[in-house]
Order: C-alpha cells, then sequence, then structure tokens
C-alpha cells in the first residue's frame, strides 16, 4: 500500500473506533464528556471536564466550547499543548488524544474561524448558552444571585464564548476487553493542510 494509502487508512481507523466507542455507549449520557489537561501558568497540571461537540469540517480537529473568562484560555494561551482522556465504561475503552489546541474567541480576525465559532455558537442548546451570561467563573460570590437570566435566541456569540479547536497529534487507544493497544502519530504534510497518520500495535 502507498505511504499516502496507509496513512488515511491510519487516521480513519482511530476515528472510525471513537465513532464505534460513541455509539456503543449512546445510551450513557456521560459517552460525550471527557477530561482536557493543559498546563497551568505555574507549570503545574490543570484539569477539567468538557463536553465534545463534533469534529471540524474536513479535519479529525476535536471542537470544545468554552467560557474565555476562564483559567484553561490563558493557560492554552501561555502554552498551545494540551491533552484529552475519554474513557467509555460500557465498552471499557480509553482514548488518550494529545495535540495542539487553537482558541477562537471574540477578538480572533479571521473571518473564516469567526464563521466557525458562530456555527459553534448556534449548535449549542439556549441553556448551554445562557451560561456565559453568568458571573466570571472562580471569583467570589459576593451574594447570591435571583436574576433569571434571558437570552435573545437569535443573537450571535456572547464576547465570553469561546471555541477550542484541539488538533490530535497522538491517539493512545487501548480496549480493556478485548486487551489491545494502538498508537496513532501524526504528522504534517508538506502543504500543511492534513495530518498524515501512522499506526502502531503496542502492548497494553
Amino acid at each position: 500500500m502507498a505511504a499516502g494509502g496507509a496513512a488515511a487508512t491510519a487516521a480513519q481507523h482511530w476515528r472510525a473506533l471513537l465513532a464505534a466507542a460513541l455509539d456503543s455507549n449512546a445510551h450513557l449520557k456521560h459517552s460525550t464528556y471527557f477530561q482536557l489537561a493543559t498546563v497551568s501558568v505555574n507549570g503545574r497540571p490543570a484539569n477539567r471536564t468538557v463536553v465534545f461537540r463534533g469534529f471540524q469540517e474536513g479535519s479529525d480537529n476535536i471542537l470544545i466550547n468554552t467560557d474565555s473568562r476562564t483559567r484553561k484560555i490563558e493557560e492554552i494561551n501561555q502554552f498551545h499543548y494540551g491533552e484529552i482522556c475519554w474513557y467509555f465504561t460500557e465498552s471499557w475503552e480509553q482514548f488518550r488524544i494529545n495535540g495542539r489546541i487553537d482558541v477562537i474567541d471574540s477578538s480572533t480576525r479571521d473571518l473564516a474561524k469567526q464563521q466557525q465559532r458562530k456555527e459553534s455558537w448556534f449548535a449549542s442548546s439556549l441553556k448551554s448558552r445562557l451560561q456565559y451570561l453568568r458571573p466570571v467563573p472562580r471569583l467570589p460570590v459576593l451574594e447570591e444571585s435571583s436574576e433569571d437570566y434571558q437570552l435573545d435566541p437569535s443573537i450571535g456569540p456572547l464576547d465570553s464564548f469561546c471555541l477550542l479547536v484541539f488538533n490530535p497529534e497522538q491517539v493512545d487507544y487501548v480496549n480493556l476487553k478485548r486487551n489491545v493497544r494502538f498508537l496513532f502519530t501524526s504528522s504534517r504534510s508538506s502543504d500543511q493542510s492534513n495530518n498524515a497518520w501512522q499506526i502502531e500495535k503496542v502492548n497494553p
């Protein structure tokens, strides 16, 4: 098989494994939640749970919605790399995905990226969008608010809404039921537009 064909097969393989895991665990609400680890400004690890918002069209990139006022944005702007840990409790599968994170917020000048941010905003439920009206995360509560937040569903992204685009560079897949493990490693193509993937079977 030609190198390009092998790379394409590898890329499709980890995506196929993830798609199958999502499908077999779909009845579990938590199956679309995973942990995203970054490096904090003091050099220590920082971890939190986020929601899978799908793949960027035409790529392997994973989309994550978040609040631009959270600490993770400061962390990512300082050190652009992170790792996803995603465990499926029904099928006993774990995906550890290492890669670079691109931040798309209200200050991003690229019009195509802003369009993508807008699409992610409207793809979210109104309940999810309401959280971006709330007070700044992690600041002390000065007084309990009884405010009932309202938002016009037709209004575009609030300034506090941010889209993270996670570009996978390595995928470490383990299936504990089958006792198998694969490493998928990518390298940029010559025109920097796509990832070329290679697969290696390793000991669990």
